[in-house]
């Protein structure tokens, strides 16, 4: 294990280390994130998101009066923790309080949309290569299909990324790039961009898509398979959740998807098969048109599918 950085110019996040998110029932949280597969556990004020068998914590749940995505903590390599001081004062960048509730370590700034932005030296959790692709065994049946007698649970592998709304992508995406080290893999417009980390991550770490203001519009978790993105599509409208979006799949990023809408509004992801940035790769990024931003093919999109459903911060 090592938290030493390969050398860029500029210092970079290497992860979303955690997102921190404020729902009015916590009892609900429970509910939807264990029928997705998530493995939740009680800590503290709030609950945590964990992923089976994995170590690392990608989210917790505490509890408001309204849906809002309270802050993010990005991982640093701690080679890159003085780099990132004197980076941010250069820049004029100004250091904030944490949030209630927050830890006080690390670099605490305010980010676009006034969203809260913790920079703490922490293992790396975003890929570092590209995610696994099962297939069933050859002569598992007759066929190649898995046997529906012999199917387990969908149960995700990491948090891949998230999507955070923005009331100027082009400046949000100026600061995670300018400020904080990230890379553009792909764009529409004004509209919606995508961007990896240097040190390697899948095709986008953090998206941005235009909103009246800011907030989570979904997290999105890496599964092992399309029969997992169906499986766990299935599980999730057995236990009531069929709203959503999916199957289908993105041209930018090119995996296949299956989101599903949370009491809040706001989606969480299946993702299988998302394409994968090397470290020190240089993305082909571009300016893609605005069906492109969707997806290959896939069912109608949703009406509310880009509403903003999170209260504007103060």
């Amino acid at each position: 294990m090592t938290l030493a950085a390969p050398h860029h110019a500029q210092p970079a996040v290497h992860s979303v280390d955690e997102f921190v998110l404020a729902v009015p029932d916590l009892a609900e949280a429970r509910r939807f994130y264990t029928h997705f597969g998530l493995d939740v556990r009680d800590e503290g004020p709030g609950l945590a998101l964990y992923t089976h068998g994995h170590p690392h914590r990608w989210a917790r749940i505490l509890a408001g009066p309204a849906k809002r995505l309270l802050w993010l903590s990005l991982g640093i390599h701690a080679d890159d923790a003085e780099r990132f001081a004197r980076h941010l004062a250069a820049r004029g960048i100004a250091r904030s309080a944490a949030p209630a509730g927050a830890d006080a370590g690390g670099l605490w700034i305010t980010g676009p949309d006034a969203l809260a932005l913790q920079l703490r030296v922490a293992d790396k959790c975003s890929p570092s290569q590209p995610a696994p692709r099962e297939t069933a065994p050859a002569n598992h049946n007759a066929g190649r299909a898995p046997n529906r007698s012999q199917a387990t649970p969908t149960r995700p592998l990491y948090l891949s990324h998230i999507l955070l709304f923005s009331a100027d992508v082009d400046a949000a995406r100026a600061f995670y790039e300018g400020v904080l080290g990230l890379r553009l893999s792909d764009r529409s417009g004004s509209a919606i961009a995508f961007l990896h980390s240097p040190h390697g991550s899948d095709h986008h770490l953090i998206a941005l898509a235009r909103s009246g203001a800011g907030g989570l519009h979904h997290s999105s978790w890496c599964v092992p398979s399309l029969d997992a993105v169906g499986i766990g599509a299935q599980q999730m409208a057995q236990a009531g959740y069929t709203q959503g979006w999916g199957l289908g799949r993105h041209v930018l990023g090119s995996n296949y998807f299956r989101y599903v809408r949370d009491p809040w509004g706001s989606y969480a992801e299946y993702s299988y098969d998302i394409d994968f940035v090397e470290a020190g790769q240089t993305w082909p990024a571009a300016d893609h048109p605005g069906e492109d931003a969707l997806s290959v093919w896939g069912p109608e999109l949703p009406a509310d599918f880009i509403t903003n459903h999170e209260p504007a911060a103060a």
